[in-house]
């Protein structure tokens, strides 16, 4: 089947929600990807930020084959060795205490909202009763209905709305507001230490310490939301830990299963002692084969010599970009840390991003004029130097159209 026949079939069968390029993607190694006509993209993209190790990584295809050989799913009914395994690894490694095995991010998500709303019912005293979640402008938690009550822009909630009540939105690292929305009746708030679709926005060490420190004060829990900036992407295992800042609960997704769906809420013993059977749960969450490709993205992923590469590859791909706002009037700044980076422009960042495709680069945007990327953890520093080299005649493209 070629390319026309498949694009032709999406049109006629699926719902049609993306707005996707006039190519076929059929295989990929290391960080390109390869269409149907042969054509190679240096893939900025990953998948946004779920294939940490690139295409085809040995240890994850000889484990998805041999987990394929035992136990692909039984639910969550059973007991499975690599279900316990995969959490004893994610506890010993951040703040948690508990965990929750989910699909995606936005159940996740909504797995923690449920989570701090039941203890407030249940929790310490003065916690009863609180209703109230606090988010921030520019934030995007999910598109599912209590996540999506928690996103703040307004093309993704409008058409949905009427949403789940009681959210209020505080700008984006604006500490004095943050610490006056942070009131008595607030159960929770949910913050992305770095957002990814809101534009590539870092939180700063001062609103994130500020914002833990009301939370303490009004009896409210703190979620952070590493979906997308977390396992890595930053360049430390969690994005909170270069702000030395804990929360009560937080959710991860995108590449933690290395490409395979898996969503996972963690949280504190205060937290999961307010939960009891019944109370959450999922048929396909943590299934043996995916719990044990987690385990490998985990294991390589968390290693110190692992996590300082993605640091010095993030220092030089800041360098690069910050010499390609100089030098092209399109660009207007880039910002970013370890390897996700937003670089802002005076255009919509489509006009970018389809130039992009015919330089032979995937990247992609955050927001309308913030082009993004988001390449493997394992890009070399020679394809760094590649993507940017295409991304700048990419932008050099796009404006000698604006100036015809």
């Amino acid at each position: 089947m070629d390319a026309t026949d498949v694009i032709a079939l999406e049109q006629k069968y699926v719902l049609q929600t993306y707005k996707r390029p006039e190519f076929v993607l059929v295989r990929g190694e290391g960080a390109r990807v390869f269409d149907s006509e042969g054509q190679a993209y240096l893939d900025g993209v990953s998948g946004i930020a779920v294939n940490a190790l690139g295409y085809r990584d040995a240890e994850v295809l000889a484990t998805i084959q041999s987990s394929a050989e035992g136990l692909i799913h039984v639910s969550n009914l059973y007991h499975t060795e690599p279900h316990v395994l995969l959490a004893r690894s994610l506890v010993e490694r951040s703040f948690a205490d508990r965990v929750f095995f989910c699909n995606s991010g936005t159940e996740a998500v909504e797995g923690a909202l449920k989570f701090a709303r039941k203890y407030a019912r249940l929790g310490p005293p003065g916690a009863e009763g609180k209703t109230q979640i606090v988010a921030f402008t520019n934030s995007f938690h999910g598109r599912t209905m209590g996540a999506l009550s928690t996103t703040a822009t307004e093309k993704y909630r409008g058409p949905f709305e009427p949403l789940v009540p009681g959210v209020s939105f505080v700008p984006f690292n604006d500490s004095v507001s943050a610490e006056e929305a942070i009131t008595e009746d607030v159960c929770a708030v949910i913050v992305e230490p770095v957002q990814g679709e809101g534009g590539v926005n870092l939180a700063t060490a001062d609103f994130l310490e500020r914002v833990r420190a009301a939370c303490d004060r009004a009896g409210a829990l703190l979620i952070f939301d590493e979906i997308q900036c977390g396992l890595g992407r930053t360049g430390h295992l969690w994005a909170h830990d270069a702000y030395g800042v804990s929360p009560d609960l937080m959710t991860l997704a995108k590449p933690l299963a290395g490409g395979l769906p898996m969503g996972v809420v963690l949280m504190t013993q205060a937290v999961a002692d307010v939960m009891g059977p019944g109370d959450h749960g999922s048929t396909f969450a943590a299934g043996p084969l995916v719990c044990q490709v987690a385990q490998v993205v985990l294991n390589r992923v968390s290693a110190p010599g692992f996590l300082a590469s993605v640091r010095e590859k993030g220092r030089y791909l800041g360098g690069r970009l910050a010499a390609l706002v100089k030098s092209q009037p399109l660009a207007r700044e880039a910002r970013g840390v370890g390897l996700i980076w937003g670089v802002e422009c005076e255009v919509e960042a489509a006009s970018i991003v389809e130039a992009g495709y015919r330089q032979g680069i995937l990247v992609c945007s955050a927001g309308p004029n913030v082009v993004r990327l988001l390449p493997p953890l394992t890009i070399t520093q020679a394809e760094l130097d590649e993507l940017v080299d295409r991304l700048e005649a990419a932008f050099e493209a796009a404006n000698e159209q604006i100036s015809k």
